[in-house]
């Protein structure tokens, strides 16, 4: 019998699953009330029997058996409640891909630094990679997981960051190794509370068996509290030296267990963040057998990825980075905290109603001067007024370029970390990070020019 599919929300993963959808034998309909005619992988999979259309009303839901949405559409959206009033099933797009999953399957979630520590993972198991058994990384680093996961065979391995959304949506996920780097306030317009927040990240450990291991930061009383959730083995990383059962950081050195696998100032991207997603990449290394000094090889090299602590380029003695990946308050303290010299912090973006004076402390210690652009830009000039710092407001991440310079000084780091999302005025953080590394470089340019 053919399954009905409406898929709702094209972007990439909607993409993904009406393709693999259809490899399946499924009848496809896509709704994406944005959705453009003339975008060529609509034109490819209309070609393959795919059918669209920009409405999005109750009646499309006539005959469907399966319903596949984004992973950022909430679930009050009118149709997805009509769908649940029908009783429809609803998923994501990584739920729809599980049942490839049949290697090894590594999911990484929490507030902040999942991105990066994805990478850092992959690039240590990468260590191990034959012709016979592959690193797959997919997932809300960019790429969905049915479009690698359907590749997969037993003897590969597959690396996958996590959002809470996509958790929600995934609520039998049973990854082998599972991690939580961490649980801030987050996303709270759209789980409606932290506890709801929590619970969806939950999922990620949710139906793990004392086989399987959950790395879990030990570093605050809550996240030690998340290990009474689960029935996997406890792996903890600690950066504050509080458990010596997993991998931590003691007198600037980074340990697995009573191992010393390398000193914390080698990693190569500063931060005490990054010395947190170290532990974590040590800790899956380890458990798959990675020889110690292969892991602190990866690490040495490591230089971080884009829009995460991005380094852009140096001109006239400033250090400039793309940290538009930093959407929430916690992810920019990070940043601030990585930095020793003054830093021009450029700020702002969708206003969710966060307190951005949680910030002063931050700005106070390791910023000279913001630039605020963009919904929530007042809110965030106003905290940093209330520093005592020099403020200045523009309409967006690239017109901050030009004047960060100008209130600058040698030696300085100008620094774009939004503590906010992006929707706003971009599409996501890596239209406004690619701009603003384009403003920075179009400014470069120009200045070379006049010397």
């Amino acid at each position: 019998m053919v399954k009905h599919v409406l898929v709702v929300g094209f972007a990439r993963s909607g993409a993904a699953a009406a393709r693999l959808l259809h490899a399946e034998g499924a009848e496809v309909l896509v709704s994406d009330p944005k959705l453009d005619m003339t975008d060529a992988r609509v034109q490819s999979l209309t070609a393959a029997g795919v059918h669209f259309t920009t409405t999005q009303t109750n009646d499309l839901l006539n005959g469907i058996d399966l319903v596949v949405k984004n992973p950022g559409i909430p679930y009050t959206a009118p149709i997805l409640v009509e769908a649940q009033v029908r009783h429809i099933e609803i998923v994501v797009e990584v739920a729809l891909a599980q049942k490839y999953l049949v290697g090894d399957w590594i999911a990484i979630t929490g507030s902040n630094g999942k991105t990066t520590t994805t990478e850092m993972v992959a690039a240590v198991l990468r260590q191990a990679e034959t012709d016979e058994h592959h690193i797959y990384v997919a997932g809300n680093i960019g790429v969905p997981v049915s479009e690698t996961a359907p590749q997969m065979t037993v003897q590969d391995t597959m690396v996958t960051e996590l959002s809470s959304f996509q958790l929600f949506g995934t609520p039998a996920a049973h990854p082998h190794i599972a991690v939580i780097t961490n649980i801030f306030a987050s996303h709270l317009d759209w789980h409606g509370n932290r506890d709801a927040y929590i619970e969806a990240k939950l999922n990620i450990t949710r139906n793990q068996t004392p086989a399987d291991y959950l790395i879990l930061n030990w570093d605050r009383p809550e996240w030690q509290a998340l290990a009474t959730h689960t029935q996997a083995t406890i792996i903890p990383f600690s950066r504050l030296n509080l458990s010596h059962a997993g991998a931590y950081l003691q007198d600037g050195d980074l340990y697995f267990k009573d191992e010393r696998i390398m000193a914390a100032n080698e990693i190569g991207v500063p931060g005490d963040h990054n010395i947190e997603n170290a532990l974590v990449a040590i800790a899956v290394g380890k458990l798959n057998h990675i020889p110690t000094a292969k892991i602190a090889a990866v690490l040495r090299q490591f230089n971080g990825v884009a829009h995460r602590l991005q380094f852009v380029t140096e001109f006239v003695g400033r250090k400039i980075y793309n940290d538009s990946k930093a959407t929430d308050i916690e992810a920019t303290e990070m940043a601030l905290s990585g930095f020793e010299t003054p830093v021009i912090l450029l700020a702002g973006g969708l206003d969710r109603g966060d307190d951005q004076t949680r910030l002063i402390p931050a700005m106070q210690k390791h910023v000279r001067a913001v630039i605020t652009f963009g919904e929530n830009g007042p809110q965030v000039a106003a905290a940093a007024k209330a520093a005592g710092l020099k403020t200045m407001t523009v309409e967006n991440a690239p017109a901050a370029v030009a004047p960060a310079f100008a209130m600058s000084e040698p030696g300085d780091v100008i620094l774009l970390s939004p503590a906010a999302a992006s929707w706003d005025q971009y599409p996501n953080f890596g239209t406004r990070g690619e701009q603003f590394m384009q403003a920075v470089h179009d400014y470069i340019e120009t200045h070379k020019q006049g010397e």
